[in-house]
């Protein structure tokens, strides 16, 4: 009786060893997956994507993960303005959002970017938030009051506003952006994706020249 107890205890043992094993090899082997290839077509927009400017069926894709809270995405924010005016027509401009944690009020400015999009009122929404990035960025707490004084400013109703931004299908909307930008390798933003592929950004003039490059081939 003893060696048969013994027998089972190293037995029951050895498989707890196993079964650990497996999942720390899993993992691992998530953990250390490549980024997918840059270089390499993605699917970066869905049907539900908001489209700021749509150039038509032969016009270059321009897909932005953005945080409004992000400074960089604040610096940029003028730039792609530019850009939207300078290729007007020869892209189609996507936005989608990806607030990082870091940033106490991003995922509250992208509940207000998505229920001004549900009074189809997306891009006013979009240009007020950066416009006023460096009043409510930066801070120790969340800040829904000064969204939703936005949402009076432009005009939106209110009522409608308070019910999206407190229904949890708003947030699922904004953090299933977050899963197809991560997904996709994007870890910072702004992200852009040009016809698919991340575009590498060294300088402020390579979103630019990628655009430049793929519109006049």
């Amino acid at each position: 009786m003893k060696t048969s107890f013994k027998a089972v205890i190293v037995t029951l043992a050895v498989v707890v060893a196993l079964a650990i094993g497996a999942i720390v090899f899993a993992l691992n082997q998530r953990a250390t997956a490549p980024d997918p290839d840059p270089t390499e077509k993605q699917q970066t927009m869905r049907s539900d994507s908001h489209v700021l400017d749509d150039g038509g069926p032969d016009a270059v894709t321009v897909v932005e993960f953005l945080d409004f809270e992000c400074e960089a995405c604040g610096a940029f924010h003028p730039i792609v303005e530019d850009l939207r005016e300078k290729y007007s027509g020869d892209i189609t401009y996507v936005v989608r959002y990806f607030p990082l944690p870091g940033h106490v009020n991003s995922t509250q400015a992208a509940l207000a970017a998505e229920a001004a999009a549900q009074q189809d009122r997306f891009e006013d929404m979009y240009r007020a938030l950066f416009e006023t990035q460096s009043q409510w960025g930066e801070q120790q707490q969340e800040t829904p009051e000064v969204f939703r004084g936005l949402a009076e400013q432009l005009g939106l109703d209110l009522a409608a506003y308070d019910a999206a931004v407190a229904d949890p299908a708003t947030l699922a909307r904004i953090e299933a952006d977050k899963k197809d930008g991560a997904d996709l390798g994007v870890r910072s933003t702004p992200s852009f994706f040009l016809d698919g592929r991340l575009v590498e950004l060294q300088q402020w003039g390579d979103l630019e020249a990628a655009i430049e490059k793929a519109v006049n081939g």
